[in-house]
C-alpha cells in the first residue's frame, strides 16, 4: 500500500526525531543530568540512555518503552536513578489515545505521579489516590485503559532493564 511506502520513507526521520526528543528530555527526567548518551551495550538488544552530569558522571538512566494503549501503541521514556531503584521521570513520546480522555497521559499531572516510585513495587492504575507503598497510580477519569497501559509499559520496561542497569551502575559510596 501507499502508506507502507510513506512509512518506509519517513521511518529514518521519525526515528531521528524520537532520538532527538529523547535526548532533549533526559535533563528533565533525571535530576542532575546535563545530557544523555545512547548506550546499546548495557542491556542486550535494547538501547538505553545514560543520564550524565556536566562532568560526564552517571546520575541515572532513561529507558524507552512501548506497548498497547486503548487506541494504539504508546511510546514512552522512563527516567531512573543511577541504581535503577527509583523512577525519576516519565515522558510520553507518542500516543493516539482518545482526545481529552486517554491523551491526558501526556499531562504533567498524570506523569508526575510516577516520580519517586520505587522500582520494586509493580505499578497499578486504580480509582484511588496515588500511593507509593502499594504502587497505586491514580487512573485518569474515563481513561482507565490508557492509565493501565502506561503502568504496564513502565512495569515491563523496568523489569527488562533493572538488573543489567544495576550491574552497570557504580556501587553507592556512603
Amino acid at each position: 500500500s501507499g502508506l507502507a511506502g510513506v512509512e518506509y520513507a519517513l521511518g529514518p526521520r521519525i526515528a531521528q526525531n524520537r532520538l532527538n526528543e529523547t535526548l532533549a528530555q533526559v535533563p528533565k527526567l533525571v535530576p542532575g543530568a546535563a545530557r544523555g548518551q545512547a548506550d546499546d551495550a548495557v542491556v542486550p538488544g535494547r538501547r538505553v540512555f545514560r543520564a550524565v552530569d556536566a562532568g560526564g558522571a552517571l546520575v541515572g538512566w532513561v529507558v524507552p518503552g512501548k506497548g498497547q494503549g486503548f487506541a494504539d501503541k504508546i511510546e514512552l521514556i522512563v527516567g531512573l536513578d543511577a541504581r535503577a531503584e527509583t523512577i525519576t521521570g516519565l515522558f510520553v513520546l507518542d500516543q493516539k489515545e482518545t482526545p481529552a480522555l486517554g491523551d491526558n497521559i501526556t499531562t504533567e499531572a498524570f506523569r508526575g505521579q510516577f516520580v519517586g516510585f520505587g522500582t520494586g513495587v509493580p505499578l497499578d492504575a486504580k480509582r484511588a489516590p496515588t500511593d507509593k507503598a502499594t504502587g497505586t497510580i491514580q487512573a485518569l477519569t474515563g481513561a482507565t485503559i490508557s492509565s493501565d497501559a502506561v503502568c504496564t509499559i513502565v512495569n515491563q520496561t523496568v523489569a527488562a532493564v533493572k538488573a543489567p542497569l544495576q550491574a552497570a551502575s557504580p556501587a553507592k559510596v556512603n
